[in-house]
């Protein structure tokens, strides 16, 4: 496991069409965009030299949502662990290689003083992070929302307490 660096973007981008399809693709310079934000704190794990899996994530403020394709913000006073992109290759599955991004980004958010972290459920996946203690978050201000919007029907704001994601959960 390591940071993400712009000479993963092919491996990345190849993983991220391997798990979302064409639909949630996000091009190599908004992942270079992102590489360059202050707020960036991406992670990748790598099989043999090759990306299996990695975890886009940023530093932001609760309630505040990137859209799709969008840049990584900063926020003057951070306090949530946003989880923008997750994704394991199909090969990969079932290894603890979500859990060991999710783990390794908590516990260095824990340490930064982070207070909550946030992602948009999409394709489905609600229930898979509510097994993992997030809940949805309604979004009061109609700018947020309309980023929200740019992931298509059935996108959830979601949200948990840092406390409580200190440790991965059960899922038993």
């Amino acid at each position: 496991m390591r940071a993400l660096a712009h000479r993963d973007l092919a491996d990345l981008l190849a993983v991220q069409l391997a798990c979302y399809g064409p639909g949630f693709v996000e091009s190599a310079e908004v992942f270079a965009r992102r590489l360059a934000s202050p707020a960036n704190c991406s992670l990748v794990l790598e099989r043999d030299g090759k990306i299996c899996a990695y975890l886009a994530a940023y530093r932001s403020a609760l309630g505040k949502v990137t859209p799709l394709h969008g840049d990584f913000e900063p926020v003057p006073q951070a306090d949530t662990l946003y989880l923008h992109d997750m994704a394991v290759l199909s090969a990969f599955a079932g290894q603890g290689m979500a859990q060991a991004l999710l783990q390794a980004l908590w516990d260095e958010a824990a340490v930064q003083g982070l207070r909550h972290t946030a992602l948009v459920s999409v394709q489905g996946s609600q229930t898979y992070w509510e097994r993992h203690g997030y809940a949805p978050r309604p979004l009061g201000d109609a700018a947020q929302r309309e980023r929200l919007a740019t992931y298509g029907a059935g996108a959830v704001y979601m949200a948990r307490a840092m406390a409580a994601a200190t440790a991965w959960p059960s899922t038993r």
